[in-house]
């Protein structure tokens, strides 16, 4: 997520706020960090449009703005299973050569994203990684365009990936790049969830993929190693304590929160 924004994330999760108040918090977070890409001076209705279209999961109701996240059951919720390929480490001196992304929604893939991305060349051990060959995205779209189609096609769904920090901040560092903004939508790491639910000797999707009989026979390609994320999230799904009820539950079980909230009484159920 766009690092100015997670203390007001933080603050909402607690309580909703009224409109007026988080425009002004906004507005003082924008003047000290211009990690935002929009700045001072923007009225609050086209920044809060912003954020929303930046992912950031604002709901609205009267004069209060609060997190869909905290009113969405996790069950009902859309996810984004995303993996990318790219040339290096580190998003500033590296590009990225592919992504993959499933999104999810009511226990099925309701879609499906799957793009190579055009780089003058790729270093021989990212080809002995993955396969991919410079050759095979010379004719691919520049990431301008990937990148767009992605944005669009990933929406307002929470961010979902295996070290997902690595993917998250790629894909935000590149879109920022372009001027498309960061990113803003709430994400879950694959490898926290999995460790607070299954219990495996390490917790790397390969072996993962063969510890908990996925058996995905592509590994380091985007959208194999996607839905080797989204069946580990399907596993680790059945460990969930019955508190976890909303997204927001989720996302603070898969951090590490592991105390039942005192106003939650029963467990929903999901069929897998």
């Amino acid at each position: 997520m766009i690092p100015a924004l997670h203390n007001l994330y933080n603050l909402l999760k607690t309580a909703p706020m009224k409109t007026a108040d988080f425009c002004d918090r906004l507005q003082n977070t924008i003047g000290t960090d211009s990690g935002l890409g929009f700045g001072v001076g923007d009225d609050c209705g086209t920044t809060l449009e912003l954020l929303k279209a930046c992912g950031f999961p604002l709901g609205q109701e009267a004069d209060n703005v609060f997190l869909s996240t905290t009113t969405t059951l996790w069950r009902e919720q859309a996810f984004c299973f995303v993996d990318i390929e790219t040339t290096g480490s580190k998003p500033e001196d590296s590009s990225i050569i592919e992504i993959g992304a499933a999104k999810y929604q009511g226990g099925e893939i309701v879609g499906k994203f799957e793009s190579f991305v055009y780089a003058s060349e790729i270093p021989e051990k990212i080809t002995e990684l993955t396969g991919i060959a410079t050759q095979d995205i010379q004719d691919a779209p520049k990431s301008v365009k990937v990148l767009a189609r992605f944005k669009e096609f990933l929406g307002d769904s929470v961010f979902v990936a295996h070290n997902v920090n690595f993917d998250y901040s790629f894909i935000s560092h590149h879109m920022d790049a372009i001027g498309l903004y960061g990113l803003g939508n709430p994400r879950i790491c694959t490898i926290d969830l999995a460790r607070k639910s299954i219990l495996s000797p390490r917790y790397s999707l390969g072996f993962l993929n063969t510890f908990l009989g996925i058996n995905t026979p592509v590994l380091h390609r985007a959208y194999a190693d996607a839905l080797s994320a989204l069946k580990v999230f399907e596993i680790c799904l059945y460990a969930l304590p019955f508190w976890v009820t909303s997204t927001q539950d989720l996302i603070d079980f898969s951090k590490g929160k592991s105390k039942k909230p005192a106003h939650i009484q029963s467990r929903n159920t999901f069929s897998i």
